[in-house]
């Protein structure tokens, strides 16, 4: 694909918007927590570099056109919440996958629901996506509530995917196409 434009979103209480280089303590100390990162193919982070590599991670994305991650940034406060990220773009297959963290002190307030209904919204209809994909560990029973609330159906699942820790880990693998999004 080629390079990601810089694109803002707004919601109700959310702005969505390109990461950049002043976030790069909010991300970490959302990665650190180990209640957010217990379902993710990484364990969480130990050293605040690791919010500038993944700060690194994502103005390289833009560039190359291979991720749009956006910060979830609380429109009454400012602060960095969570992150959004469509990766893995398909051009001629019109299809990307995509991923989210939240801070913990934000689950369960419908915060990934108003960030994943703009971003799927944006994913469809400006960047001409056919089909989005995502894949989960099924212990992670909030995330896939949330595929399923946003219109996705499980399509996979694949035995001992990941090895995270040490933990031997499964995988369920969603999809939502364009014509089901619009159906909704």
């Amino acid at each position: 694909m080629p390079e990601i434009l810089p694109v803002t979103l707004q919601t109700e209480r959310l702005t969505l918007r390109f990461l950049h280089a002043s976030d790069t303590q909010a991300l970490y100390t959302i990665h650190a927590d180990p209640a957010v990162m217990r379902y993710f193919s990484g364990t969480a982070w130990t050293d605040p570099s690791q919010g500038d590599a993944a700060i690194a991670r994502a103005l390289d994305g833009y560039g190359n056109g291979s991720s749009m991650q956006l910060g979830l940034i609380l429109r009454e406060t400012g602060k960095l919440i969570g992150t959004i990220n469509p990766h893995a773009f398909h051009a001629q297959n019109r299809r990307c996958e995509i991923g989210y963290a939240l801070a913990s002190a934000f689950w369960g307030k419908g915060y990934l629901s108003e960030a994943m209904r703009a971003t799927l919204d944006y994913l469809f209809k400006e960047m001409n996506m056919n089909r989005i994909e995502a894949d989960i560990d099924p212990r992670n029973l909030a995330s896939a509530r949330l595929l399923l609330r946003m219109g996705f159906q499980k399509e996979g699942y694949m035995p001992e995917r990941w090895i995270v820790n040490g933990e031997i880990c499964d995988t369920e693998y969603y999809g939502l196409l364009r014509r089901g999004w619009e159906a909704r």
